[in-house]
C-alpha cells in the first residue's frame, strides 16, 4: 500500500495531525492550520481514495485502512497531536485505540462512534437516511457530495452559512473530489461502524468539541461520546454546526488552545 497524501505547515515543536471528514479533503484545513502555524507543526493528511490520495480498486478493511494512516506518519512524526473530524474522528479513535504511545492528545470534531440509531443508542440517524446517501452516490457522486456539503451548514445564520459553504466548495475544487469507491466504502462503514466497546483503550486525554445546531452528529452522541472516554472532556459551542472551526473559528481556537495547554 502506497502512503496516503500528506502536507506539513507551521514551525511548532509539538506535532499536530489533522483528519478531514467524508468526501472532504485537506484543504479544509487551510484556515486552521494557518492559525496555529506559529505554536505548531501541522501534518494534514488526505484520507485513502479522497484528494490526492490513491484508491487502489482494493476493498480495504477499517483496520487496513487506518493503518494507511498509520504508515504515512510513521516516517513524518512519533509523537503527536491527533485532531480528527467527523469521519475523519473515527479514523482517530481507531489510531488512539490501537497505537495509543503515539498520541499525545487526541481532539474529536463533530465525532460519534456510531452513526446510526439502534440499541441503546439512540443519538444516531436513521438508517433510511443512510441509504437514500448512498444512492445518490450511486448515482451522481459529484452532486452527492455537493448536496452533503449544503446538509453541514444547515441551521447556521444566513451570512455564516454563504462564508462556510464557499470554503468548503472551494477546498473540494482545490483540493480534488474524493473516489467514488471511497465514498461509497465511507458509508458503508459508518452504516456498520459502532466503535463503542473500544472506546476504553483510547488513553489519551481527549476533547470532545460539538456544534450545538449539528445537523449531521448530534450533540447528544458527541456529549455520550465524551463520557465514555477515560479522559474525555466535552465542548458545546454555540450557535455552531457541523463545521465550527470554519463557522465558529474564534470559539474553536479558544477551546482547542484551552485543552492542549493544560
Amino acid at each position: 500500500m502506497s502512503a496516503l497524501n500528506a502536507e506539513v505547515s507551521g514551525r511548532g515543536r509539538r506535532d499536530l495531525v489533522l483528519l478531514h471528514g467524508w468526501g472532504m479533503n485537506l484543504r479544509v484545513w487551510d484556515g486552521l492550520a494557518e492559525s496555529l502555524a506559529r505554536r505548531f507543526r501541522v501534518i494534514a493528511i488526505d484520507l485513502p481514495g479522497h484528494g490526492r490520495s490513491d484508491w487502489d480498486g482494493v476493498t480495504y478493511t477499517q483496520a487496513a485502512q487506518t493503518f494507511r494512516v498509520h504508515e504515512t506518519l510513521a516516517p513524518l512524526t512519533t509523537r503527536y497531536l491527533l485532531l480528527g473530524w467527523s469521519l475523519g474522528g473515527q479514523f482517530a479513535l481507531d489510531l488512539a485505540a490501537a497505537m495509543p504511545a503515539g498520541i499525545e492528545r487526541l481532539i474529536l470534531v463533530a465525532t460519534t462512534p456510531r452513526f446510526l440509531a439502534g440499541p441503546g443508542w439512540r443519538f444516531g440517524v436513521k438508517e433510511t437516511s443512510l441509504e437514500r446517501l448512498a444512492a445518490q452516490v450511486r448515482a451522481d457522486p459529484t452532486e452527492a457530495v455537493k448536496g452533503f456539503i449544503r446538509q453541514q451548514v444547515r441551521g447556521l445564520a444566513r451570512r455564516t452559512t454563504g462564508q462556510v459553504l464557499s470554503r468548503l466548495t472551494r477546498a473540494l475544487t482545490q483540493g480534488g473530489a474524493a473516489h467514488p469507491e471511497a465514498l461509497r466504502w465511507g458509508l458503508e462503514r459508518l452504516r456498520q461502524g459502532d466503535l463503542r466497546m473500544q472506546l476504553s483503550q483510547v488513553r489519551a486525554p481527549t476533547l470532545v468539541i460539538a456544534g450545538q445546531d449539528d445537523r449531521i452528529t448530534p450533540p447528544g452522541a458527541s456529549r455520550a461520546l465524551a463520557a465514555a472516554l477515560p479522559k474525555g472532556s466535552f465542548r458545546q459551542l454555540r450557535g455552531a454546526g457541523h463545521v465550527p472551526f470554519l463557522s465558529n473559528r474564534d470559539q474553536f481556537l479558544a477551546a482547542l488552545d484551552g485543552f492542549l495547554r493544560a
